[in-house]
């Protein structure tokens, strides 16, 4: 596991084939990524929907060896860019506050203790060569600017930061810089890998943001790094609402969701549930299942922990996915709790609607001063309530809660 370097840098040597690297930056995209080889998980188990070709799959029977899991402890470094028309106003220490510790704790909590992620800022400012306008800096960028402020960004930190030692690479530009847009934040992910200090650097999360930023961006831009996919839909000419597939839940929808835990599939993909704790409805008729709310802190060594992900197998890419969200931990800003549930489709590409929230409550709405998307904040059912899926035709009812806080739910499957 990469470790620190000393704070403030030591003079290291020079990228390694720097120009050859960097001709590679030509063929990046930034928001598609060459399929890396599988690593295949058999304790997934029969409710698993297989990975496909698609952009950020949703598929769990494997994991993308392209991508760093977050599981025990990962590494970040958090490089300062300054540009020579402005002076920052911010100091590197204040700009990581934004984001440190915060950034970690969401992460610790939605693990339930078994991630880990640390930040090592480089505690000075790292002045890049070329004025913050000439880099064309903006939400759809051109690739040729783009790779300019890589190639730039990586030579001038060269000499501080040993890249080698890192998992995740975060470059935060000055943001009161006048050529910097808080809308271009993103993780550029490379066709082939960028060779640094003997290191392959396959993505770099770039950062925009305003300070102070948006709250829990860089919590959605690092899922992106453990290959988690956009779940808002962005519509076709920019504008319109873009949380009408998951509203608040889940933060790779929204960095502003009242709501931001992570849906109980991901955290099966990410490999923080164990299959113990994801139940699986195979065949026709009725059956009752307990679940455990998903934000309730992890059971005791040995202690039963219950299921808190219950998966309705529909299709050989489809499924359906039930869950207990409660007002606590990173959801502790919602003002409704009860059984969500929503469609996962494996084949759908990030962006693309790979995750789809059913309402409910489709008549009302909640949260109306606070909630990105109001109509669906108040989608989870409450005990007595009910709900069919018109593409499946299961039907999900909520018949109580026990004594030890778990949810009683029945399913119906044609």
């Amino acid at each position: 596991m990469p470790r620190p370097q000393t704070p403030g840098g030591v003079e290291r040597s020079r990228l390694r084939s720097l120009a050859a690297a960097f001709t590679s930056l030509t063929a990046m995209i930034a928001t598609s990524l060459v399929a890396g080889p599988a690593s295949a998980d058999s304790a997934a188990g029969p409710c698993a929907l297989a990975r496909t070709g698609a952009h950020h799959s949703e598929g769990v029977d494997s994991w993308n060896a392209a991508y760093s899991r977050p599981q025990g402890r990962l590494d970040a470094v958090m490089v300062f860019l300054s540009f020579p028309d402005s002076a920052p106003d911010a100091t590197p220490d204040e700009l990581a506050a934004d984001y440190f510790p915060d950034t970690s704790g969401f992460f610790r909590r939605a693990s339930y203790g078994r991630f880990e992620l640390r930040a090592h800022p480089v505690r000075t400012w790292v002045k890049m060569p070329r004025a913050s306008g000439a880099y064309g800096i903006e939400r759809d960028w051109d690739p040729g600017l783009r790779t300019k402020y890589l190639s730039d960004a990586v030579k001038a930190a060269d000499s501080r930061v040993d890249f080698s030692r890192y998992d995740i690479v975060y470059l935060i530009a000055d943001p009161d810089a006048p050529g910097v847009d808080s809308d271009a934040t993103k993780v550029v992910n490379f066709a082939r890998p960028l060779l640094a200090d003997g290191s392959a650097l396959r993505r770099i999360v770039t950062v925009f943001e305003q300070h102070p930023p948006d709250r829990n961006v860089l919590a959605h831009e690092t899922g992106h790094v453990f290959d988690l996919p956009d779940l808002y839909k962005r519509p076709q000419d920019g504008k319109g609402d873009w949380d009408t597939h998951v509203g608040d839940w889940d933060l790779m929808g929204s960095q502003f969701g009242l709501a931001p835990e992570p849906f109980g599939w991901h955290k099966w993909k990410l490999g923080w549930l164990d299959r113990h704790q994801v139940g699986c409805v195979r065949r026709g008729g009725t059956s009752l299942h307990s679940l455990t709310p998903l934000t309730a802190p992890a059971a005791a060594p040995g202690a039963d922990d219950g299921e808190r992900l219950l998966v309705v197998r529909t299709g050989e890419a489809a499924a359906l996915a039930l869950e207990v969200r409660e007002n606590r931990g990173n959801d502790s800003g919602t003002c409704t709790r009860g059984v969500l549930v929503y469609r996962v489709r494996s084949g759908a590409a990030s962006g693309g609607g790979p995750m789809e929230v059913l309402d409910g409550h489709p008549r009302t709405s909640a949260c109306r001063e606070s909630s990105v998307y109001p109509p669906l904040a108040d989608a989870p059912l409450g005990v007595g309530e009910r709900m069919t899926d018109r593409a499946s035709g299961v039907a999900v009812e909520v018949l109580g809660t026990d004594s030890s806080g778990r949810w009683t739910v029945k399913v119906t499957r044609p």
